[in-house]
């Protein structure tokens, strides 16, 4: 089992024909995951890595059965290309690309909400989402871990990968990078809810980082909702005050958004939380271990 993509996902790329689009459209090609066209009004009707190549999403949507769009295209056209995929109704929208001004960002979430949240936004500013052995959506490694019965939140892309790797012994049923930005589609409470109802999901890892509250309301939601064992890291115990740390949205005022405050919030609530990521590991590998 696995949540938002599994084995039957049909995959569409909105720039596909770019370098970074091609460069990925190759690699989850070559990972397994059902790519089965891209989409550029410029180049419809011609064949690229190929496979076909559409005007707009919802003709490549009518023509192969798509669900799934990936979006690689730049900061300055995403807004575009992600409203032409909520009008096209694709059940899910996986943004890459990275430097989205958040007022673009927060007009396309607003979009989405007003036609009735029928597209699942993962991202900006992400790795996507990938289900080992089944399928990947975004730039997230395929060969890095196994198919397995833990699940995976992260707001960090290079953390996801560390995590997936590190316990890869046990495996992944779903790995979903959500972004840093200081707004995005899917949370982490988005993902928990998922992965709680999911079957074949024993588990959860959530990576948080420092900057707003995003953690501390999944960890009240964890308390409410989450029966399943969580685990936890949150990036940035040495990040100087007032400091932007990597991610637009990793940014510390006074005693909000820090690191301390997010691990005592989860642990408040059950949630063990790791020094460092590799600490984190071993927490999940120990409940894991006594299952």
């Amino acid at each position: 089992m696995a949540i938002w993509l599994t084995e039957n996902s049909k995959i569409i790329v909105q720039g596909m024909t770019g370098g970074e689009g091609t460069k990925h459209t190759r690699r989850m090609l070559a990972s397994g995951a059902r790519v089965v066209g891209g989409v550029n009004a410029r180049k419809a009707g011609t064949v690229h890595e190929g496979l076909p190549v559409f005007g707009t999403v919802k003709e490549a949507m009518e023509q192969t059965g798509a669900d799934v769009s990936v979006v690689f295209v730049p900061p300055a056209f995403t807004k575009d290309a992600v409203i032409e995929a909520i009008d096209a109704g694709i059940p899910l929208c996986v943004v890459i690309t990275e430097g989205v001004p958040v007022h673009d960002t927060t007009a396309f979430w607003a979009y989405a909400v007003s036609k009735g949240n029928k597209t699942r936004i993962i991202g900006p500013n992400c790795p996507g989402i990938a289900s080992p052995g089944a399928s990947n959506a975004g730039i997230i490694p395929a060969d890095i871990t196994t198919a397995g019965r833990i699940g995976l939140v992260s707001k960090s892309g290079t953390l996801t990968y560390q995590l997936m790797y590190e316990l890869r012994d046990f495996g992944f049923s779903t790995a979903v990078g959500i972004g840093g930005d200081p707004v995005i589609g899917t949370t982490h409470i988005d993902a928990l809810q998922a992965f709680q109802e999911d079957p074949g999901t024993d588990a959860i890892v959530m990576i948080g980082e420092i900057g707003g509250d995003a953690e501390e309301r999944a960890a009240a939601y964890i308390e409410q909702h989450v029966t399943k064992p969580v685990v936890a890291y949150v990036a940035g115990f040495t990040a100087p005050e007032g400091k932007t740390m990597g991610h637009a949205g990793a940014i510390v005022s006074g005693s909000a958004g820090t690191a301390q405050a997010k691990k005592e919030a989860l642990e408040k609530v059950g949630v063990r939380v790791g020094k460092t990521p590799s600490e984190t590991a071993r927490l999940m590998r120990e409940i894991m271990q006594s299952r």
